[in-house]
């Protein structure tokens, strides 16, 4: 009996998830979007210091020594962990991050010029996270998209796009994040920033997409809120690319 009432949830759960995937490919009807449904995970806060260690990243990826009573303890090469929703004591290599994400952390990872990122249970209370990496044009990213209490009694959400790799590598290309329900429209274009420099300090300096709690309600959709997702090249590298 409890057998079949856990396969009878399991089911249900794949029903549920199939339509959100249905309402999200309804909403974004572009060829090509692929779309992947993303449960939220309560956030542990990363601790001051690591997130000091990654803002003091430089434009080659390296971080310099961290220094513990007063000795160096960590080789300069290696970066920490840079997911958002852990205190993750890993540290490793650049070029290893995304095989970490992947295998540890169990983070989705979708291939795509245009993908949706649909987020469900918008409801849940903060601090609450909601992330995917993105492959497309030979790199990889990763949307965090957070909701946060910036003034008690107040949350809102952020959305951010992170290039896994440098500063100097984040400039080469741009990321739109679209909201678009009920012939409403919203977007959102920048520069993404490098996984260096801390997560919670790209939400902190509000450089990123934010919406408000009735803002976000009128994007979605049931509880959960698709977020369209294009990278391309920014145009100046392009135009360098050509000379």
């Amino acid at each position: 009996m409890l057998f079949f009432t856990q396969c009878f949830g399991a089911v249900l759960d794949l029903i549920h998830l199939r339509f959100q995937h249905y309402k999200a490919k309804r909403v974004f009807s572009a060829a090509g979007q692929l779309v992947c449904v993303v449960n939220p995970t309560h956030s542990l806060k990363y601790a001051a210091t690591r997130c000091a260690a990654a803002q003091a990243s430089t434009e080659q990826g390296i971080l310099p020594p961290c220094h513990h009573h007063g000795e160096a303890v960590h080789d300069p090469q290696l970066v920490p962990c840079t997911c958002p929703l852990f205190s993750c004591p890993w540290e490793g290599h650049l070029e290893v991050v995304v095989s970490h994400l992947r295998q540890t952390h169990r983070i989705n990872i979708l291939q795509g010029a245009e993908i949706v990122f649909l987020a469900t249970d918008m409801h849940l209370p903060a601090p609450t996270d909601w992330i995917i990496m993105h492959s497309c044009l030979g790199h990889q990213f990763l949307l965090v998209l957070r909701k946060q209490e910036k003034y008690e009694g107040h949350p809102q959400f952020f959305a951010t796009m992170m290039l896994i790799g440098t500063p100097t590598q984040a400039n080469n290309f741009t990321y739109r994040l679209e909201l678009n329900r009920n012939q409403r429209r919203l977007k959102w274009e920048a520069t993404p920033r490098s996984i260096l420099e801390c997560v919670d300090s790209v939400i902190s300096d509000g450089d990123c997409l934010v919406l408000n709690t009735s803002l976000a309600q009128l994007f979605s959709d049931n509880g959960s809120l698709a977020i369209g997702i294009a990278i391309t090249t920014s145009k100046v590298h392009s135009s360098e690319a050509e000379m």
